[in-house]
Formats: C-alpha cells, sequence, structure tokens
C-alpha cells in the first residue's frame, strides 16, 4: 500500500485519520507543524500528503503547499512536487473562506480539498482517487 504522511497540529484529527488509514493497509507517518512536516516528506518519502490549512498559523498550508510545489531544481523539496497533496481544512467554518480545486489551483497547488471533520469512507474515497491518479491506474 502506500505511504501517506499526515501534517496537523491537531492530534485528535491526526490519530483519527492515522487509524483509518492503516485500516486500509497504508504505511503512515505523522508531524504536528509545518516545519515539522517538510523534514519528514524529506525523511518518510510519501506516495501522498494530508495537509491541514491552519497550524501555526492561519497559513502554515499554503506555504507548505508552494514549498512542496516548488519548480526550482534547486529546492530540498523538487523531487517531491508530484506529491498529491489532500488539504485539510476548518477554515470556511472558522474564517468563512471556501477553496476548491477547480477554481483556486492557481494560487494553492494542491489536488483536493477536505473539510473537517470528514468521515471514514469520503477519507478513502479522496485517498484513494488520489493515489490512482498518481499512480495512472
Amino acid at each position: 500500500m502506500a505511504k501517506i504522511l499526515i501534517i496537523d497540529d491537531d492530534p485528535d484529527i491526526s490519530e483519527a485519520i492515522r487509524l483509518v488509514l492503516e485500516a486500509s493497509g497504508h504505511e503512515v507517518g505523522e508531524a504536528r507543524s509545518a516545519a515539522e512536516g517538510m523534514t519528514k516528506v524529506a525523511e518518510f518519502s510519501p506516495d501522498l500528503i494530508i495537509l491541514d490549512v491552519m497550524m501555526e498559523s492561519d497559513t502554515s498550508g499554503f506555504h507548505v503547499a508552494y514549498q512542496l510545489r516548488s519548480e526550482d531544481p534547486t529546492s530540498p523539496y523538487y523531487a517531491y512536487r508530484h506529491v498529491p497533496i489532500l488539504m485539510l481544512t476548518a477554515i470556511s467554518k472558522q474564517k468563512g473562506m471556501t477553496f476548491s480545486p477547480e477554481t483556486d489551483s492557481e494560487f494553492l497547488p494542491v489536488d483536493d480539498f477536505v473539510e473537517k471533520p470528514i468521515q471514514p469512507d469520503a477519507l478513502m474515497r479522496k485517498v484513494n482517487s488520489l493515489l490512482q491518479k498518481k499512480t495512472g491506474v
């Protein structure tokens, strides 16, 4: 199965997602901050990243996504620029903002969005869809 990295500062959310993913046979890595997430990307080499929007700041997840999508060959994250990113967000509830990969991919380079809290079956549909796109199956 796939290696999936969860970058989320909420241990309850992260644990719930980890349990669902592991029950489906995936290997899961976790990070509790944007900085730790960037370190774990290089250490864990994930097939998929589940990324929270709001961590240390309201925009931490955005910054991580921009770094991971860098087209600069000298970037330490260049090798991971094609790893699918599923962004978790409670921002619409907390800040009144909404995002869509169809309309917002120009300024937010992630592959899909999900609202927190997410049901396990909906999470797995998103994860499986992104992993299939990555492998071309």
